[in-house]
């Protein structure tokens, strides 16, 4: 196991959910499991006033709310966590971090200034921070790597995107910036690389000569959750769709990489991206359906509708679901329709691929044969199901559909790390392997920048009840095709006794 190098991690906008929720826990576990230097130190740093003492107070009584904690190592590692108060809007108080990570540096002993720098922030201030790090001399690499995790969104549409990636790079290399997207940090994502290429068995059927067609699903049964003014200026194409769900595919759609590294994957994942076929008028009109969610009773319990959240207009055309059917323009997946979909207050939170294999063609069988399909399951209860035919008992050769599976929970002598575990844990290592590359980022907007322009111009936004799955017309998508979702249970192998 390799440790990171001796270094400060800075986290911008320490005062706020993110890091008492992610950032500090993640942190906190890598130090109890051994995977953080011998000598570093944590520096919060945000407007609101706190002492070292009382922001570790806070972090502690945080800490203990969330889970059960060892309290000799929560202390040990709070031992490590500082605070620096000022105006992280003002470039004229980045002096004081300055003067304060000096002062670190000489505390821990640290031969290399290596600083990890956290953006926490709101997305207006990811330009901002840079600039002023740099006014001071902190992207300086000359004493320690200087290293810059930008959190979603990055961007808000393409143009946005291409001034925030020129504002960055104004002061900060490309090897530099970690874009972090915590998707790519669950074990289940990362299995999809090695599941595809360590198996000669799937590799070879990986193909539109085997594949009739592809399902990617990221459901959330939770709403906007007292975020209605971000989401409403959001919406799910910003918010899961351009990020998340484009990353999944792309990892699944992938040429094998020459090597297992960051340049080559990255290398491999742009191509995808590249790869997709660009969004007609027509692709516009009847393969993408947008969606918003109305009033319905779930369980029992009333739930209202998008418009009716707090912080959302009451004539708000945001969407909260996206379906859409997209093709790869290259030899392997040439002619393959991809289904993507999205949505909050849908019946279950969950992500997965599904891969549904080709009939066979021998005539014995037909139409009748069971379907071969390969699930994915990303979140919840993550693993692996795979459906085949054999014969059922009794006379004859009539063949029935049999599943086959595989859960992470079954390793229990496995220490799985969080999304942002792993990511942090990356970052401090410099393996930039999954955080998302420039070009990767701009081929998404690009991709998606048709959708944004069709549905700024008040276009068709379907309405669909709280609990269910989604809009009638995303159904539409697949039955044209002769397909149908799946309309997956919380648990991975349950698919007749489920929560819906």
């Amino acid at each position: 196991m390799v440790i990171p190098e001796n270094s400060s991690i800075v986290i911008f906008g320490a005062s706020g959910d993110l890091t008492f929720r992610k950032l500090i826990p993640a942190l906190y576990h890598l130090y109890a499991n051994k995977q953080l230097p011998a000598s570093f130190a944590i520096l919060g740093a945000s407007r609101t006033f706190y002492s070292d003492e009382s922001f570790r107070d806070k972090l502690r009584h945080s800490m203990q709310e969330l889970e059960e904690t060892d309290p000799a190592t929560l202390d040990a590692f709070m031992a490590h966590v500082h605070y620096q108060s000022f105006n992280i809007s003002d470039t004229n108080e980045y002096g004081a971090l300055t003067s304060r990570l000096d002062e670190l540096s000489d505390q821990y002993g640290f031969a290399q200034r290596n600083t990890l720098f956290y953006l926490a922030t709101p997305p207006k201030l990811y330009n901002f921070i840079p600039a002023c790090l740099a006014a001071h001399g902190l992207n300086d690499e000359s004493n320690g790597w200087k290293r810059l995790v930008v959190e979603k969104p990055f961007g808000y549409d393409l143009a946005s995107a291409r001034q925030l990636d020129k504002d960055i790079h104004a002061y900060f290399a490309e090897h530099q910036i970690y874009r972090i997207d915590h998707y790519l940090g669950k074990e289940t994502v990362q299995n999809l690389l090695v599941f595809r290429f360590s198996n000669a068995m799937f590799e070879p059927l990986w193909n539109r000569n085997f594949i009739d067609y592809v399902e990617i699903t990221g459901a959330e049964n939770l709403g906007v959750e007292g975020r209605g003014g971000y989401y409403d200026q959001s919406g799910a194409v910003r918010d899961m769709f351009q990020n998340h769900l484009l990353q999944v595919l792309s990892l699944v759609a992938m040429e094998p990489p020459a090597q297992i590294n960051a340049d080559a994957m990255r290398d491999e994942v742009f191509k995808a991206l590249q790869s997709l076929e660009p969004l007609s008028e027509d692709d516009l009109h009847n393969n993408l359906v947008l969606g918003q969610y109305t009033e319905s009773q779930v369980g029992g319990k009333p739930l209202p509708s998008y418009r009716d959240e707090p912080g959302v207009a009451e004539d708000s055309r945001t969407e909260t679901y996206v379906g859409l059917k997209m093709f790869i323009n290259n030899w392997r997946w040439n002619g393959v329709p991809f289904y993507v979909r999205t949505g909050k207050r849908l019946p279950t939170r969950v992500t997965e691929v599904v891969i549904h294999f080709k009939q066979t063609p021998h005539p014995v069988f037909g139409k009748n044969a069971p379907e071969n399909r390969l699930v994915i399951r990303i979140q919840p209860d993550e693993g692996i199901q795979m459906s085949f035919g054999l014969k059922e008992p009794g006379a004859g050769f009539n063949a029935k559909a049999v599943n086959m599976d595989f859960h992470y929970t079954s390793l229990e002598e496995t220490q799985m790390l969080t999304a942002y575990e792993r990511l942090l844990l990356d970052a401090l290592k410099g393996d930039a392997t999954l955080f998302a590359r420039s070009d990767a980022v701009e081929a998404c907007w690009q991709f998606v920048e048709p959708i944004l322009q069709y549905k700024e111009n008040d276009k068709a936004l379907f309405g669909y009840a709280c609990g269910t799955w989604g809009p009638k017309e995303a159904d539409q998508l697949l039955e044209r095709d002769g397909h149908a979702w799946r309309f997956p249970c919380k648990n991975l192998t349950d698919t007749e006794y489920c929560e819906l």
